[in-house]
């Protein structure tokens, strides 16, 4: 057996769904190894994660023309993932060095499945960290001059690493429209509150004004729509009036670490299915 392939997917929700995959899968002789289904009864959507192993001699390309020739007559929405590389994820930070941080360490510790042949910032706060971590570090200022210029070396150095996921470890800049439609739910960012609520700049301070009893953080996929895009995981913790500005920002940074790299580990281990802005999360 090599390493498991994940079969994700959701389509109109109708009878025989689970059937018709697993008949499919103990046709094809793959050895089931883990399901989840989910469905959404408003939008009468079916959901499916399927892990399962293969023997060495099955074709996966006449596995796909197969499996696309059943999702065809379902209407389904699918990917076929074989974990045959680790993917590539570039890190864009600015200078908060937490969530980076965070992300190398675990990185380092084994704990997410993925390959970081670079960092990218608008600073050089993040220097001597990706120096300790043996990983390029490329320094691209960014104004409103230079913008499109400096996406254009950005989007040319992921092409070069072939990069599969981009993530904004607080990277505090908007990408434009033309980035995020060459890497549609894939790139994830951390937003420092509990969206919907106090999006933009300077939230924990909106969140302090207000006077509110919890603060939260997200991640979520990036569209061209700022602080809009599918949210993947949130988290809160809560305060009291005794707690300050500088209270919220420091508490706040634990949020951010957390839902982030739960966040990047979901993507990598492909447990998320986005659609119609949202998503699902499977176990």
């Amino acid at each position: 057996m090599t390493k498991p392939l994940i079969l994700l997917l959701y389509c109109p929700d109708r009878k025989g769904l689970v059937a018709a995959i697993a008949n499919f899968l103990f046709e094809h002789n793959a050895n089931i190894l883990h399901a989840a289904q989910h469905q959404d009864n408003d939008l009468s959507l079916f959901f499916m994660r399927v892990e399962f192993a293969l023997d060495d001699e099955v074709d996966r390309s006449i596995l796909r023309a197969s499996f696309a020739s059943l999702a065809s007559s379902y209407q389904m929405t699918w990917q076929l993932e074989e974990q045959e590389r680790p993917p590539a994820v570039a890190l864009f930070v600015s200078q908060y060095l937490h969530c980076l941080n965070d992300l190398l360490y675990r990185h380092s510790s084994g704990e997410l499945n993925c390959t970081i042949p670079l960092i990218i910032s608008n600073h050089e706060d993040a220097r001597p960290l990706a120096n300790f971590h043996g990983i390029p570090f490329h320094r691209i200022e960014v104004n409103k001059e230079c913008k499109q210029e400096a996406e254009q070396q950005q989007m040319a150095l992921l092409a070069e690493h072939s990069v599969d996921l981009v993530v904004l470890a607080r990277y505090m800049q908007v990408l434009s429209p033309d980035f995020c439609a060459r890497y549609p739910r894939r790139i994830i960012n951390v937003h420092h509150s509990f969206l919907p609520a106090f999006t933009g700049a300077r939230p924990y301070h909106a969140a302090f004004a207000r006077g509110v009893k919890l603060i939260g953080s997200s991640s979520h996929y990036v569209t061209e729509v700022l602080d809009d895009g599918p949210i993947i995981e949130q988290d809160v913790m809560r305060i009291s009036h005794e707690d300050q500005l500088p209270d919220l920002i420091q508490k706040g940074r634990d949020l951010e670490r957390l839902v982030l790299s739960r966040a990047v580990r979901w993507h990598l281990e492909h447990r998320i299915l986005s659609y119609a802005n949202k998503t699902v999360i499977f176990n």
